[in-house]
């Protein structure tokens, strides 16, 4: 059971960075960089927390481990909210002209990640 649900995070994370680095490229035709290079820090701030929060979901397996998943999980689900606010403090710091582009880049790679995950478990199932 562990091994599909790492399997499946793997490929729902992978997705997320395609289909955000497809988006990203075709959008250099149409954008400044400086547009596209907060489109790509606000993909970043949703990718970087579900790998960690991915790390520490699929650490332990087992029946005689049940209270190391579930503190694990709930080490990885406030680590990826403690890690979602400090990166887009740092962004809204570092990148402060261009607000819209790093909320959108972060809303379509979470949509993203959502939708792999739903897809691809179906497909599983």
């Amino acid at each position: 059971m562990v091994g599909k649900g790492t399997q499946l995070a793997k490929q729902a994370i992978s997705l997320q960075i395609i289909c955000t680095l497809t988006l990203s490229i075709i959008s250099l035709l149409f954008s400044s960089f400086p547009t596209i290079l907060s489109y790509l820090a606000g993909a970043c701030i949703s990718i970087l927390p579900n790998i960690v929060f991915a790390y520490f979901a699929f650490r332990f397996a087992g029946a005689t481990k049940s209270d190391l998943v579930m503190k694990s999980f709930s080490q990885g689900s406030k680590l990826k909210l403690a890690l979602t606010l400090i990166l887009f403090v740092i962004a809204y710091k570092q990148l402060p002209d261009h607000p819209v582009s790093l909320l959108v880049g972060f809303a379509i790679a979470t949509i993203t990640h959502t939708l792999a995950i739903i897809v691809l478990s179906k497909r599983a199932s």
